[in-house]
């Protein structure tokens, strides 16, 4: 069974970390394993207080359904949704930003962004993938 070791975890934090740089945002990022567990994340200055959160709830909504979080935004309000919602004490967030990572076609995790327009933040995620050398895709 494929994993996301620290090391690629932090290869895609860098990614992204210059992708938001580079926007000159000022936002938070966070990988996460498939169950939603914590790898690493980063706020950057002057970042709202509650990016932190954000970023890693759209990540284990991404990582738990194994699509990007935005594809989950319409069915929200759908009872599996809401139950694993509940389930995750509400730090789930199923809207834009977030990227399921895959390497040799299982999933391994999600990185999630916040701070920016949810463009933004799942532009940023998508950075550090590609930075890694990973896919978001099977």
């Amino acid at each position: 069974m494929a994993s996301l070791t620290l090391a690629e975890a932090e290869a895609v934090l860098a990614g992204a970390k210059a992708k938001v740089v580079e926007l000159g945002l000022k936002m938070s990022i966070s990988v996460v394993d498939p169950r939603g567990d914590l790898i690493t994340m980063f706020r950057m200055d002057g970042a709202p207080w509650r990016t932190p959160a954000v970023s890693r709830a759209k990540a284990v909504s991404s990582a738990s359904f194994e699509v990007p979080s935005g594809s989950l935004t319409d069915n929200a309000q759908a009872p599996i949704f809401r139950g694993f919602m509940a389930m995750e004490g509400g730090h789930m967030i199923p809207g834009q930003g977030a990227l399921p990572i895959f390497k040799n076609g299982e999933i391994v995790g999600a990185v999630g962004g916040s701070g920016g327009t949810a463009q933004e933040d799942e532009d940023c995620s998508r950075a550090g993938i590609v930075a890694a050398g990973l896919s978001e895709t099977r």
